[in-house]
């Protein structure tokens, strides 16, 4: 199988309030794969559209760490809004796939 695209094996869309949200599974020239995290914000500077762009790379050595501390603290968030101290919004997040945003306006070539 030839990877292209700078090795992408698998893409994960989700859309979530004004944020969207692109998981990429990449595979290094050795085949190991790691994940990019990137949030995309749609802003307006001067009345001109552009995206802001933010994104981390997670390698396959802090995959289970990184897992374990973002179910602690979502566990927690769930936690403390249960006790009605704290309010959290809350957006339906819509998932989709590379290939219906291929025909939206965000484009893996902007990131």
């Amino acid at each position: 199988m030839s990877y292209d695209k700078q090795d992408e094996v698998y893409s994960k869309v989700v859309r979530a309030g004004k944020r969207t949200y692109f998981f990429d599974v990449k595979a290094t020239k050795g085949r190991d794969l790691y994940i990019t995290m990137t949030e995309s914000k749609k802003t307006f500077v001067d009345g001109k559209e552009f995206y802001q762009k933010h994104k981390i790379f997670l390698y396959k050595e802090d995959f289970e760490k990184f897992s374990d501390g973002l179910l602690d603290v979502v566990e927690k968030i769930a936690e403390l809004n249960a006790t009605g101290e704290y309010k959290t919004e809350t957006y339906q997040a819509v998932e989709t796939t590379s290939e219906e945003i291929a025909s939206d306006e965000v484009s893996f070539d902007d990131l």
